[in-house]
Parts: C-alpha cells; sequence; structure tokens
C-alpha cells in the first residue's frame, strides 16, 4: 500500500506553482489593460481639455465683440444698403479711439474680417472672426467666432440685426444744453405725475446750472450733468419735486454730475419738399389769412399782426425773424433750415399772441397733405432758431426744439411731448408761465427726430457650428 500512497504524493507536484503562475499572468493582463484604459483616458481628458479650451477661446472672443458691439451706434438717415460698410467704419473708428490695436477689421462688402486676435501667445490661443451680411435688406448680420488652440478650431455663431433706438432724451419733460433760469410764478408739473416734468441740464459752460427766484416750482425731478454747477434757490416756495429750501438741491430731488445723454439729430429736410407756397415780401400780414404748406424765404422778417391759420408745413428759411401778434392756429409743424449749434439769436419765431395747436392727423385728408398724417409727435423742430412763446395756449401738440428757448408774460398750457433746448445759452421761463407736461402714452420717435441704429443681439441663433 505504501508505493501506491508514494505514486499519489508525486501525482499532485507543482500544482500550486501553475495556479500562481496563471494568476499572476491574469493579473498581469489585467494591468496592462488597466495601464492602457488610464492611457486612454488620460488621453480623451486631454483632447476634452484641448476642445474646452478652444471653445474657450471662441467664447472669449465673443464676449469680447458683443461688447464692442453693443457700443455701435450710428444715424437713422443712413440707408439700408450702407449700413454694413457703415457698421465695419464705426466699429474701427472706436477701437482706434480707445487705443485698441490687435483688433483689425477688414471690409469686402459682404463680410467683416477680424483677424488672429492672440488670448495667449504661450499655447498658441487666438480666436478670429467673420460678420456676413445675410440678407439683401441689410436687416441681419451673422457673427462666426473661431477659437484656435494649436491646430483645433471650434466655431460659435449667432446674429445681430439692425435696430432704432429712441434717445432717452425724450423721458424728460425739458431737456437743455444750457442753464435753466425760472421766475416769478412759473410752475413745470405733469398732467398725469410729476415725473413727466422731470428736468435734465447739461449747462457745461456756466457752473449756475438752475437758478428758481420766486414763487416757482419743479413738481419733478433735476438731473444735471455739469459735476461742479450750482444750483440757486430764491424764495420760501422756490422748490423742486414738491420740497424747498437746501434739501430741493439734494437727492432725490436734484442730482449733479449725472452721464450725459445725447440730444437726437433733427432732420426737418424731411419736411422741406411741402412747402411749396412762398410767402411774399409785400403780403399784407395784417388781415386774419390762412396759410398752407408755407415756405417763408430768408431775411423776409415777417410780422403776422392778424389771426393766423397755419396748416401742414411751416417752413422757415435762415436768417429771419418771424413774429406772431396776433392769434395763431396751427395744424402741422414749424420747421427751419438752421443749424444745430447756430446759439447767436439772430434768427427767431416769436408768439407774441395766443397760440392753438391740433394734432397733425386732423389734416384734411388732401394730396398737398399726403404723408402728413402720420408725421406725429413734433409742433417745432427749428435749429438755428430762437423760439419765444408770450401767450397762452391751451396745449402744444407736440414737441419743442430750437436753439434757445424762452416762455413769458402769461405764455403757457399742455405740451403733449418734451422741450429741447440745443443752445448752450440759459432757457429762461418768467412771468406766468405755467406748463404742463403730457407724456402719457409716448412711444414712437416724435416726428423728424433721427433714432440711432444700434446692434441687437440675438441670443437665440447661437449655435455651434462645424465648418
Amino acid at each position: 500500500m505504501e508505493p501506491v500512497k508514494y505514486l499519489l504524493s508525486r501525482s499532485r507536484q507543482g500544482s500550486a506553482l501553475v495556479l500562481s503562475l496563471i494568476f499572476v499572468v491574469m493579473f498581469s493582463a489585467m494591468a496592462v489593460a488597466l495601464a492602457s484604459m488610464s492611457g486612454t483616458n488620460v488621453q480623451i481628458a486631454e483632447n476634452q481639455r484641448k476642445l474646452d479650451t478652444t471653445r474657450g477661446c471662441a467664447e472669449s472672443g465673443l464676449e469680447v465683440l458683443r461688447y464692442w458691439m453693443s457700443r455701435v451706434e450710428m444715424s437713422g438717415t443712413t440707408a439700408p444698403g450702407q449700413r454694413f460698410a457703415q457698421l465695419a467704419t464705426v466699429l474701427q473708428s472706436d477701437l482706434l479711439a480707445a487705443g485698441i490695436t490687435n483688433l483689425v477689421l477688414a471690409c469686402d462688402g459682404s463680410t467683416i474680417n477680424i483677424s488672429s486676435v492672440t488670448l495667449q501667445s504661450s499655447n498658441n490661443q487666438n480666436f478670429t472672426a467673420v460678420f456676413t451680411k445675410i440678407d439683401n435688406d441689410n436687416d441681419n448680420v451673422r457673427l462666426d467666432v473661431t477659437g484656435h488652440y494649436g491646430p483645433i478650431s471650434r466655431t460659435i455663431r449667432t446674429n445681430y440685426r439692425f435696430d432704432r433706438r429712441a434717445h432717452n432724451v425724450f423721458d424728460y419733460g425739458v431737456a437743455s444744453k444750457g442753464p435753466l433760469s425760472l421766475s416769478g410764478n412759473v410752475e413745470l408739473d405733469g398732467v398725469n405725475i410729476n415725473v413727466e416734468s422731470n428736468a435734465y441740464i447739461e449747462s457745461a459752460n456756466s457752473l449756475l446750472a438752475l437758478s428758481i427766484i420766486g414763487n416757482s416750482q419743479i413738481a419733478g425731478h433735476v438731473k444735471i450733468v455739469n459735476p461742479l454747477a450750482d444750483v440757486y434757490l430764491q424764495g420760501g416756495h422756490a422748490g423742486i419735486g414738491g420740497v424747498t429750501g437746501e434739501a430741493a438741491t439734494l437727492p432725490p430731488y436734484t442730482e449733479i454730475g449725472v452721464g450725459a445723454t445725447e440730444f437726437p439729430e433733427m432732420n426737418p429736410a424731411l419736411f422741406y419738399s411741402y412747402a411749396t407756397n412762398v410767402l411774399s415780401p409785400t403780403a399784407d400780414l395784417s388781415h386774419d389769412a390762412t396759410y398752407e404748406n408755407l415756405r417763408i424765404p430768408a431775411s423776409t422778417n415777417p410780422s403776422f399782426s392778424g389771426h393766423a391759420t397755419l396748416r401742414g408745413i411751416i417752413y422757415v428759411e435762415t436768417p429771419n425773424v418771424v413774429t406772431f401778434s396776433g392769434g395763431v392756429n396751427i395744424t402741422g409743424i414749424i420747421v427751419s433750415n438752421g443749424s444745430p449749434t447756430d446759439d447767436s439769436g439772430t434768427s427767431q419765431i416769436s408768439f407774441a399772441g395766443n397760440v392753438t395747436s391740433y394734432p397733425i392727423d386732423q389734416l384734411p385728408q388732401e394730396t398737398k397733405f399726403q404723408g402728413l398724417h402720420t408725421q406725429t409727435g413734433t409742433f417745432m423742430m427749428t435749429p438755428g432758431f430762437r423760439a419765444r412763446f408770450g401767450g397762452s395756449f391751451s396745449s402744444l401738440s407736440g414737441a419743442i426744439a430750437a436753439n434757445g428757448i424762452e416762455f413769458y408774460g402769461n405764455a403757457g398750457g399742455t405740451i403733449n411731448g418734451s422741450i429741447l433746448n440745443y443752445s448752450n445759452a440759459a432757457m429762461t421761463l418768467s412771468g406766468n408761465s405755467d406748463l404742463l407736461f403730457n407724456r402719457s402714452g409716448l412711444t414712437e420717435v416724435p416726428a423728424g427726430f433721427v433714432p440711432e441704429i444700434v446692434m441687437h443681439y440675438d441670443p437665440s441663433a447661437y449655435s455651434e457650428v462645424v465648418l
């Protein structure tokens, strides 16, 4: 029996070694597999990092261009076919003015190309961009921003469109480049709420930006651009925002050093073609008469002593001194061809008598007035002329814009819009000139005032593209 046991013992010798080797091979294979997978994962992670970095370059480029595009402003008179080229001009001018030299633009009429802009030179990170005009009406612009990281690139695409924006100067009842002076029993108030009579004053050339003397008051608040400006109140009832004394000269009733707002460009030339009836220098103006689409030649200096009825466009050439000493009814717009920088006061339009104003959409439906019925929101647009009001009125049917504005005597009533003084000379109100401002529901740009054209970003068009 012992030999049998010996033989059985020899048959099991070395089995543990074999099993060990098998497990070593298995674990080695697993280690190799895991190492291989780990290396692959590292490579995948590195590739993902590079792609994300590249996308980050594109995103950085997009944010840079969004900033500069938010600053684009051009005149509303720019024709649709010229807007894309003007976009390139405005962008380039703004960049140069800011001393930015690494954003270089090249425009060929249908595209604006921005060459490589370095973000990090050590890793060869940069972006390029292309603006493309994508429709014949020139309303929409496509922007492709491509981020680069070495040989890798990713592109982000979005859209902009040309949009109109009204100037916020129409948020005020009175807006004056020069100082504002109230004396006597003058009150500026809103028809619906006090803020309709808010006042904006630049007063760049005068430290005395606002003076209120006597029983005069401004029901709204006042914003003054000149940071060194003074406000002078004299009289126990002189006040701003319903408050009198020193408190009225402090926030929130009066704010000094506010940011400037832009006065809109005036385009009275829009109406010149209507003024076909030329006033004769020898015309007898002492009688009651009706004048339609009237042109007053330069240096005529007419004085309307009779009761005048004006309908359509009243176009006054510069220089001129036009006086309405009798009452006047106006259904239309008074315009001039003067300069918005002429503060001389040589040319004047004076209303010494009472004024009755009707909205322009109440003109008869006749060929000579065709196209005027929709030109609402403006009563007077007379660059280079001083406007003087000495008589009362129930209401004026729109905004008033001139280079120098004066209300005196018993002048007063409701103004359905804003008063804009383009002159650096003072705007003065004296006597019993109570002005009520009704700006409720006014959302459209008043006729003849040129809105700004700005670039509107369309976030819904954002996408990543494969080129």
